[in-house]
């Protein structure tokens, strides 16, 4: 393949990377002070992908060392966010569950991204953002494969 063929492939993904550093700032203003995306981050996918989740898994998800996320998962338990169980599948191992103060501030947060919403509804019907939603959604399933055929 030439390079002008792979351009559209780095198109999409500068565009995608672009777009999470827009998204990341307009959060990471919204959300209580000590509180960072990383922390937002792990309580959605609690919320959407698997609450009682280890700490080792976690690390895998988001693809960072367990220490990173040992550390993230500190803050979040300091704000009451979530709690350690033990794992009942292995007892030398602990689990993460999300608290309701976790939820609360999970939902809190999306509401304070309302204004951003608002403006992006005023410039584009749901109609046309539903009609992206799928194709990005396989796009990411396809990428989050790729990355443990090929690293």
């Amino acid at each position: 393949m030439s390079d002008n063929t792979h351009a559209p492939y780095y198109a999409l993904f500068l565009e995608a990377g672009i777009i999470n550093q827009i998204g990341t700032a307009f959060l990471e203003a919204r959300l209580p002070k000590g509180l960072l995306v990383s922390h937002f981050g792990v309580v959605s996918h609690l919320i959407r992908v698997r609450d009682a989740a280890t700490p080792l898994e976690l690390a895998n998800a988001f693809q960072v060392a367990k220490t990173t996320m040992t550390h993230t998962l500190s803050g979040l338990k300091k704000h009451g966010y979530i709690e350690f169980q033990p794992n009942p599948d292995d007892g030398r191992s602990k689990q993460v569950r999300l608290t309701d103060a976790g939820r609360q501030f999970h939902n809190r947060a999306i509401k304070k991204m309302a204004p951003v919403f608002e403006e992006l509804a005023g410039r584009y019907s749901p109609e046309q953002v539903n009609a992206l939603l799928p194709q990005l959604s396989n796009f990411r399933v396809v990428v989050d494969h790729m990355r443990d055929e090929i690293g």
